[in-house]
């Protein structure tokens, strides 16, 4: 080794004129294909520090920490996306890595725009082992233009297992999804190749299923096997709380050998699936209404942002010391297998409501998040900037094979095509009727496709016409968007589509990413107010409709009518800019208020009775969608002036101040009583986003005929269910008195 000794070594060497050998002194020559990667690993660790592992001649290896400075740090920071080095670390502090040590005695200044022009050993030549493995902590802010990963993964050695799979026990099982019990089988870079069952505990039954997106296993008697196959792998020892079977202890055969299973045979498993995924189970069962944790903005079932219920309301998770053991934990509690990836940084959207949980360390088999240690939140201690996010191994389902798009430029969009069942029992595709359908449908296609989220849903189709396909299949399509296929949808039991020909068939646009809207739900509360507005000064207003319809008996321009007026913030916390769904072009130019209307109708306002009957309404089109604030570090990209570009980036609102027009409901007309104020953002669902369950607000409403009060506002998916159920049943205001 040659630990904090090579400046000394170089400076005796120079001093008294010994030569010094180029295994010392040569900078990092380039790799032969010229593709080297960069990746932090291990855990406990945020998605800014880690082990840093390089990936060099098709082989992902570590570097060793001798002479290790700040000055590499930086530069290694600089390839991982972030401005700089905090701090780095010595002899493994996040666990030995595997394979190759790729680096060791870097030397570099701090200022190079590469490892490569550090001066080194070389590439490959070390005296080190992997408890000398080097890590960085990168300052949380990303280089300009540099893709945001916030990923942590499990790493795999990918010399020693490449993938794993269950092979059915008998014929009688294929075919069946999911594939709950069967052989297992490792995938190295020669094949796929055997577990030797000898010594095979529940406790590695639990981790092979985990993997296999099951949230536990079944007790089994060691079954003999016939194969006449290689063992690769013996003498398994996990502890049951692995999130991958490359995390536990194990030896391996050398490739091509034969080794034997004395006593035993090939390794089986059998595995308890959750309900989602249940045989013959009715695909729209929902999660249980008393969990603790649920999963928001993910695209894919099993992923998303943490959420956990805490005194009826949802909140989030930060993300320090967020790890697999604990994201593992989420995921089984939902009924999946353990974790494939922890996200931090909010990876799948920022949450509104409350952050209830920091520091969260789990050992991997809690019950419950909330039975992990953790520390409570202070509203100094995180952000929702911080917002921990997971990706759940689920079991493969097959669901992608039913479905299919064709006719359009890229894989991720076209005419949607349904395998199913004719009259006569053989399967064939057919089409989807466009009547009726939007952007919540496109999720569900996109989601079953394995595309992400849904960018567009399209009701003609006639420009993406490539495929003899002219049948329609499915008609009246309605989904809440949560569904895992497109047939889990309430649907027409019988095919009837007012537009018949395949140009009026759906069609769908995924995308990688969504926005998402949210109404801030407090500063509603905080800002409402009656006000009696002169009738001479609401020509406009009437000419959009923006008044109840008994206003056109008015004596004009005299009197007045009594508008309920309140301010609305809403914010994009997705992760693309909302658009409006027709491009300038398209808009539609109002005299009145000279302006431009880039969607009919961006929000509706409604007064409800108790018992949910409407009293009165108002909407809101999208005069002028833009960029009212942002968030520290986000550039403002949408303004209205000058006929601009409208939308709401990503970190930004658009604030919609209560004195301008329409920004009311008219309740003229309205007895003094106790009423439920209600607001919709993209009611129509005519932009897609990622989450529309939290488009919805509202808040029991107190109008005594001459003041209004507003409490308990609330978006429609921050409650419980049960307290939503209670906020049902509000029997309204005695007093004017709110606790």
């Amino acid at each position: 080794m040659m630990r904090g000794g090579l400046w000394d070594m170089v400076i005796a060497m120079v001093l008294f004129g010994v030569w010094l050998p180029s295994c010392f002194s040569q900078t990092t020559s380039p790799s032969q294909d010229g593709k080297i990667k960069f990746r932090l690993a291990g855990y406990p660790r945020k998605h800014n520090e880690g082990r840093v592992e390089v990936f060099y001649n098709g082989e992902w290896g570590t570097i060793c920490d001798d002479d290790f400075t700040l000055a590499n740090a930086h530069v290694l920071c600089h390839h991982l996306g972030f401005v700089e080095a905090l701090s780095w670390s010595h002899s493994a502090k996040y666990g030995p890595g595997t394979g190759k040590i790729w680096l060791d005695n870097v030397m570099c200044g701090g200022s190079e725009n590469s490892i490569e022009k550090c001066v080194s050993r070389g590439w490959g030549n070390s005296d080190c082992t992997h408890q000398e493995d080097a890590g960085v902590v990168c300052k949380d802010e990303r280089l300009p233009g540099f893709a945001d990963s916030n990923i942590i993964e499990m790493q795999v050695n990918e010399n020693r297992m490449k993938n794993i799979r269950l092979r059915p026990l008998s014929g009688a099982h294929v075919g069946r999804m999911p594939v709950t019990e069967g052989v297992i089988e490792v995938k190295f870079k020669e094949g796929w190749g055997h577990i030797c069952n000898t010594g095979w505990t529940t406790k590695n039954s639990r981790v092979v299923c985990g993997m296999m997106g099951f949230p536990s296993q079944r007790t089994m008697g060691k079954k003999p096997s016939s194969l006449q196959t290689v063992y690769r792998i013996h003498s398994v020892a996990c502890t049951g709380n692995e999130a991958h079977l490359s995390a536990c202890s194990m030896e391996f055969s050398k490739a091509n050998s034969s080794a034997s299973c004395p006593d035993g045979g090939a390794a089986v498993v059998s595995c308890v699936p959750g309900p989602l995924f249940t045989q013959g189970r009715a695909r729209r069962f929902k999660l249980n209404p008393m969990s603790q944790v649920r999963l928001k903005g993910g695209a894919k079932t099993g992923e998303g942002r943490v959420e956990v219920l805490k005194e009826s309301e949802w909140g989030t998770v930060c993300d320090d010391h967020w790890n697999l053991q604990s994201a593992s934990v989420v995921c089984r509690e939902l009924g999946f297998g353990t974790a494939k990836e922890a996200l931090t940084g909010a990876k799948m959207g920022q949450g509104m409501g409350p952050i209830y949980m920091n520091e969260v360390q789990c050992r991997g088999d809690e019950k419950s998040l909330w039975d992990c240690p953790h520390k409570n939140i202070t509203a100094k201690d995180c952000k929702h900037m911080e917002d921990a996010s997971v990706i759940c191994n689920i079991p493969y389902m097959g669901f992608e094979k039913s479905i299919r798009l064709t006719g359009g430029r890229t894989r991720l969009e076209g005419r949607v095509e349904l395998l199913l069942s004719t009259g006569s029992g053989v399967r064939d595709w057919g089409l989807v009727c466009g009547d009726g359908w939007t952007s919540r449908e496109a999720m569900v296609v996109c989601r079953q496709l394995g595309l992400g989220h849904a960018s567009s849903g399209l009701r003609e189709t006639w420009y993406w016409d490539s495929s003899n396909v002219t049948e329609m299949v499915l008609s009246g399509v309605k989904c809440k968007g949560d569904e895992m296929t497109l047939t889990d949808c309430q649907h027409h039991s019988v095919v009837s589509c007012k537009r018949a020909g395949a140009q009026f068939s759906a069609g769908v646009i995924c995308s990688d990413t969504a926005s998402d809207l949210v109404l801030n739900a407090p500063l509603v509360e905080q800002t409402v107010y009656i006000e009696d507005r002169p009738l001479h000064l609401l020509y406009c207003a009437a000419e959009e409709n923006c008044l109840a319809k008994s206003a056109a008996q008015a004596n004009w321009p005299y009197g007045h009518r009594r508008l309920l007026r309140f301010s609305s913030v809403i914010h994009n916390i997705g992760k693309a800019d909302f658009r409006p769904r027709l491009g300038r072009h398209s808009w539609v130019w109002h005299e009145c208020h000279r302006h431009y209307h880039s969607m009919d109708i961006f929000t509706y306002y409604d007064l409800l009775s108790l018992n949910g009957t409407k009293v009165a309404d108002g909407h809101k089109a999208s005069f002028c969608l833009e960029d009212t604030e942002c968030h520290e570090g986000v550039s403002k990209q949408y303004e209205c002036a000058n006929f601009g570009e409208q939308g709401i980036t990503v970190g930004c609102w658009d604030l919609y101040r209560h004195d301008i027009d329409c920004q009311w409901i008219d309740i003229t007309d309205v007895k003094p009583g106790n009423y439920i104020l209600q607001v919709i953002i993209n009611p129509n669902f005519e932009v897609a986003e990622s989450d529309f369950t939290n488009n919805a607000m509202r808040c029991y409403c107190k109008y005594d005929g001459n003041r209004v009060w507003l409490h308990k506002c609330h978006l429609g998916d921050s409650f419980s269910e049960e307290a939503e159920k209670e906020f049902e049943h509000y029997p309204g205001q005695l007093n004017n008195k709110i606790s």
